[in-house]
């Protein structure tokens, strides 16, 4: 590796620059000084003691050659061994620089020289390095004479030899700790500090670098227990690097996954499709001049099995759907999940499909048979809008939207449709784009109103409710000014862009504080009926809704009725009946708008605490002419009865329509037969005008049976 120093001095530069190697460097140096420190001591009283010696040899020879003999008769006078001259000559020729000489007895004979001060009896040396003297004591067995002499000595060489024994063996034992040290540092530093050092450096680019470290010292994992730790060491960085390498892979698989496939199905998901059908669009339709068709595949009524089977059931025909798709689609196709209940298919087509109905035709065969989940069989009913590169577009968001233009068509035309695109559903939308931005404004500068049909009891005559029905004058350039708009188109315009809740609200406001108005003027107690939409009953919140426009209006709450169509009710009844329930309890009362035309049960209107049943106009057209139909109306009017509640037909428009009803004991009735919708204060006449003529006609016909 660039950089790195050779193998033989690897360990010197690194060795050195560590705080573990000075430690144990200046540990091991100190250990080795303490030892020789000791044997130093040792070793330089041993060498002074054999100079001493010496030393003493050598005053001991000068004494003895010079001291005369003597007899027992010179002994008992005392005689002196040496005389001034011999002593003189013995200082003269050896370091011997003064002697006492005693007798047997310890008394001292005579003295010559320095003085000395040890006694004959007791030590026998003694060395003064101050003055350089060195005191013996010679007994007569040393010197083989019957005295006892103690010498000063000049010990000055003695002291220079070993002070120059003790430096020479101090450098001595310093060369030697330094180079026992560092003999055994680079021992230790190429088995074990070298090792630690690498082993460090390895952690440390490990640290910094988890996914590519630096592994430094391979040929250092030898055998031995050092070698052996570097070598796991280095192996679980290896193993810790391949692991977060292998997470970065896995984790990336799994964005990605999640960022470009739906995770029920597995399906690419509407990112995915879309980068992959502007890559077929500019390879193949603009680079190959081939093809290409995008089917919008939309499951119908998907959301009512789901609320009424369960989710579980729901995600299962999902993934049914899914697979049948990508069973009956061509290898180049790519199949996708759009949305909930919506998928989309990009093929290339060949030149004998021009339109891609003979692989959609595939597509729909697939979807034929029923999905069998857990041992229950559902049919599947498919909306499909088609868009083809390049006639419908030159790149993918063009296809995508031109495609779902097309799906939206097909769900507004009744739904189990096929639609292709064409520029006229595109001008459709642009209208419903318009009328959008139409009916946002006409909420805000008070351009709707509320038209109020009667409704009639048919056993008496007397108006005893309406319906508020809203009405759109649009502003226009004609000579009337406005134009009306239908109420389907509109409504339909507004429930898709969740616009219909705050409409809703707004007709229930207005309808409430209508009623006020009537009551405040002294007319009769009349309910209203307000329609209320799926949105508004699942989504808007509309038992707060309700209480809070009941508290702002005044209105009586008894004389509030809302409509709610039966298959409202079915999507999610735990929660209808729980939130009918709450709404009673506010005190208005509850109709079931269109009856007839749903598939609610006995057992599920039991359950609803409803007040009213409306007969759907299209059983009382036909009543009359279809014998299905009359049976229908006779058999909701009876139901109706059965359930306690009162039963409404709504449309009707011929007195041929009011005998008929009052023949099956239908309760009320409303309808073109009476009046058409009308504004507030013509309703307001309507209801004095009749009411007025009502009376007049109980009174006459009260005159009359007073007169028979």
């Amino acid at each position: 590796m660039q950089g790195e120093p050779p193998p033989h001095l690897e360990g010197v530069p690194h060795m050195w620059r560590s705080r573990l190697s000075w430690r144990i460097t200046l540990t091991v140096f100190a250990v080795i000084l303490l030892v020789q420190g000791a044997a130093l001591y040792y070793s330089k009283h041993s060498f002074e003691a054999t100079q001493l010696a010496q030393l003493r040899a050598v005053a001991r020879t000068a004494i003895v050659q010079h001291l005369e003999k003597t007899t027992s008769e010179s002994l008992r006078r005392n005689a002196i061994p040496l005389d001034l001259a011999a002593a003189s000559r013995i200082m003269a020729t050896s370091p011997v620089r003064g002697l006492t000489i005693y007798g047997l007895d310890d008394n001292q004979i005579i003295s010559y020289g320095e003085g000395t001060t040890l006694p004959p009896q007791g030590i026998k040396n003694y060395l003064t390095s101050a003055q350089n003297r060195y005191e013996v004591v010679y007994r007569p067995s040393d010197i083989n004479s019957p005295f006892n002499i103690v010498a000063s000595i000049d010990s000055s060489r003695v002291l220079a030899a070993v002070a120059r024994f003790t430096e020479k063996s101090i450098v001595i034992f310093l060369l030697m700790a330094g180079l026992v040290t560092s003999i055994l540092m680079l021992v230790l530093g190429q088995w074990l500090l070298e090792p630690v050092l690498t082993l460090q450096k390895n952690l440390i680019n490990a640290a910094k670098n988890p996914k590519e470290p630096d592994i430094l010292g391979a040929g250092k994992e030898g055998r031995d227990e050092i070698g052996v730790t570097l070598r796991i060491a280095n192996s679980l960085i290896r193993k810790n690097a391949w692991n977060i390498k292998q997470m970065e892979r896995q984790t990336e698989e799994r964005i990605h996954r999640l960022a470009y496939y739906d995770t029920l199905t597995g399906l690419p998901n509407r990112i995915l499709f879309m980068e992959k059908l502007e890559e077929a669009i500019k390879r193949k339709v603009k680079g190959e001049n081939r093809r290409l068709s995008v089917f919008f595949i939309d499951i119908d009524h998907f959301r009512d099995l789901n609320n009424t089977m369960g989710q579980e059931i729901g995600d299962r025909f999902l993934e049914a759907v899914g697979r049948r798709l990508v069973g009956a689609a061509p290898a180049s196709a790519v199949v996708s999940r759009l949305n909930a209940d919506t998928f989309a298919v990009m093929t290339l087509l060949d030149y004998t499909d021009q339109d891609g109905s003979e692989i959609l035709g595939h597509f729909l065969e697939s979807l034929a048979a029923p999905v069998n989940i857990l041992q229950e069989e559902f049919a599947v009913r498919v909306s499909v809008g088609v868009a083809t590169a390049p006639y419908d577009g030159h790149d993918s968001h063009a296809i995508m939207k031109n495609a779902d233009i097309a799906l939206s068509r097909a769900k507004d035309d009744g739904r189990d449709a096929i639609r292709y695109y064409s520029d006229d559903l595109d001008l459709a939308v642009h209208k419903r784009f318009h009328l959008l931005g139409d009916l946002r404004e006409a909420m805000q500068t008070d351009q709707l109103q509320l038209y109020f049909q009667p409704q009639f009891d048919l056993a008496t005559g007397a108006i005893v409710g309406s319906e508020a029905l809203l009405r759109w004058h649009c502003p226009d350039n004609s000579p009337e000014g406005s134009h009306l708009v239908p109420l389907e188109e509109f409504v339909q315009v507004a429930e898709q862009t969740g616009l219909i809740i705050p409409l809703g609200e707004w007709v229930l406001r207005r309808a409430c504080k209508t009623g006020k108005e009537w009551r405040d003027k002294g007319g009769a107690p009349i309910s209203i009926a307000v329609n209320i939409t799926s949105m508004q009953f699942h989504r808007g919140d509309i038992v707060a809704s309700v209480a809070r426009i009941l508290g702002e209006t005044g209105f009586d709450a008894r004389l509030l009725e809302l409509e709610i169509t039966e298959s409202v009710f079915m999507e999610d009844m735990p929660t209808s009946i729980d939130t009918l329930r709450q709404l009673h309890e506010l005190g208005v009362r509850l109709a079931v708008d269109d009856f007839g035309t749903g598939y609610s049960s006995l057992a599920a209107l039991r359950s609803f605490p409803v007040d009213r049943l409306k007969i759907d106009p299209s059983f009382i057209r036909n009543a009359l002419i279809n014998e299905e139909d009359a049976a229908i109306v006779k058999t909701i009017i009876t139901l109706g009865h059965s359930l306690g509640v009162k039963v409404l037909a709504e449309g009707v428009e011929t007195a041929f329509h009011l005998s008929f009803l009052k023949d099956q004991g239908c309760d009320e009735a409303q309808g073109f037969q009476y009046t058409r919708p009308l504004p507030s204060a013509r309703f307001e006449e309507y209801v004095a005008a009749y009411n007025r003529g009502l009376v007049r006609d109980r009174l006459h016909v009260v005159g009359k049976d007073t007169a028979s």
